[in-house]
């Protein structure tokens, strides 16, 4: 059932709850006209925000109306540039059109915060869900609203990176181009440039990722003493990303420099709380000292030092972490890949089914998680269910 068919779910629901037409109206504050419309088939789709208030009264997610139920999904092995599809359209301008209600403030920020908690989750198939009407409706309020071209700015954030983490990569230049003319704060352009050096790092630009990660932790120095939540976690971000690049162009002791001082600002950041604000703005995952740490995991990975990897990864012990806390998948990753190159093969395959069962809409589109597995299947005669099925999840071909 393909996302059109939002009329068809909303009627099954409906008649599931009990409700008539008028009844759901009445409970959910949308117009009869509306509800019959898209039962009807009249209207294919509709705001997210409303599509919010119709499953708040039927008590069931709203992913369920906008995405089917989970059989309705794609299959994890399809072509991943399909599950993007409608964020390129959403984020192109195509595809926009055929919902009458207007928009609200309130309302685009309750999508956003949901948003939010789902890449913190790793849920990237809700996100494929979710984004296409929240950047409509973003999209429409930007051109009526006072605060609306701040809130897309938010939006085009966490849009932006999630489009660097799949290697939509100029789908990501396009959402980062909004930001950089809709940022309403400091903070927020100090966000963009963490995650546009994060792209120009994937791109492999290194000198332009060196050069821009620099200028901006140089500008974003704090003094320690004073420092707020909002600058220290926006320096420390963009000190792991100088130790990043650093390190990816053989220029260790930089990459040392940049991670202690780095250190330095995790343990103020420590005494201070992070506010709401600097979390909305795009510094989704908390900057403590674990994550200095897990950067040094990295950073050995980079540097071919597989044991200096595990030796840093048990002081972390990161399966005992939350799969939504910081970097954490991503550091098993670089764990498991560390015990594949030490010939601890059956830890390695155990790491990546702990991601699998822990993670598991993040997983399929770690191409990381694809190297690694076809590093341990290539020393293998024989592959197991496990194997095969894990192979089918990351979608490595054998």
């Amino acid at each position: 059932m393909s996302h059109h068919d939002i009329g068809e779910r909303l009627k099954r629901a409906r008649k599931h709850s009990g409700l008539t037409r008028r009844g759901l109206a009445e409970a959910s504050g949308v117009s009869v006209s509306l509800i019959r419309k898209l039962e009807q088939g009249e209207r294919t789709d509709t705001r997210l925000e409303t599509a919010r208030r119709l499953a708040s009264a039927l008590h069931i997610p709203t992913t369920r109306l906008i995405s089917g139920e989970a059989g309705d999904a794609e299959p994890a092995h399809g072509a991943e540039a399909d599950t993007w599809a409608r964020v390129h359209d959403a984020l192109t301008g195509q595809g926009i059109g055929g919902a009458t209600e207007e928009p609200t403030l309130d309302g685009v920020r309750v999508g956003l915060d949901n948003a939010i908690s789902a890449y913190a989750d790793g849920n990237l198939d809700m996100l494929s869900h979710i984004l296409p009407p929240l950047l409509r409706d973003a999209h429409d309020l930007a051109a009526v609203h006072p605060h609306g071209r701040s809130v897309r700015a938010e939006i085009m954030q966490i849009t932006g990176r999630l489009m660097v983490q799949t290697r939509n990569y100029s789908l990501a230049e396009q959402a980062f181009t909004v930001v950089e003319r809709d940022a309403p704060t400091a903070v927020h352009g100090a966000a963009l440039a963490n995650h546009r050096v994060w792209l120009l790092l994937r791109r492999g630009r290194l000198a332009e990722a060196a050069a821009l990660s620099i200028q901006w932790a140089d500008d974003l120095e704090p003094r320690l003493s004073q420092a707020t939540a909002g600058e220290l976690s926006a320096w420390g971000w963009m000190l792991l990303r100088v130790a990043a690049t650093a390190s990816r162009d053989n220029r260790p002791d930089e990459a040392d420099m940049a991670l202690r001082l780095a250190t330095a600002a995790a343990a103020t950041m420590g005494r201070t709380p992070t506010s709401a604000a600097v979390r909305r703005a795009g510094f989704i995952r908390r900057f403590s000292r674990l994550t200095v740490a897990m950067q040094q995991a990295e950073q050995a990975m980079v540097e071919e030092r597989p044991a200096a990897v595990l030796r840093i990864a048990k002081m972390i012990d990161a399966k005992r972490l939350s799969p939504s806390t910081g970097n954490r998948n991503r550091h098993l990753l670089d764990v498991a890949h560390a015990q594949v190159l030490t010939r601890r093969h059956a830890d390695a395959f155990d790491t990546l089914l702990t991601l699998e069962r822990e993670a598991p809409q993040w997983l399929p589109h770690q191409r990381y998680a694809r190297d690694v597995l076809g590093l341990i299947i290539d020393r293998r005669r024989t592959l197991t269910s496990d194997m095969h099925r894990l192979a089918q999840v990351v979608r490595l071909p054998l």
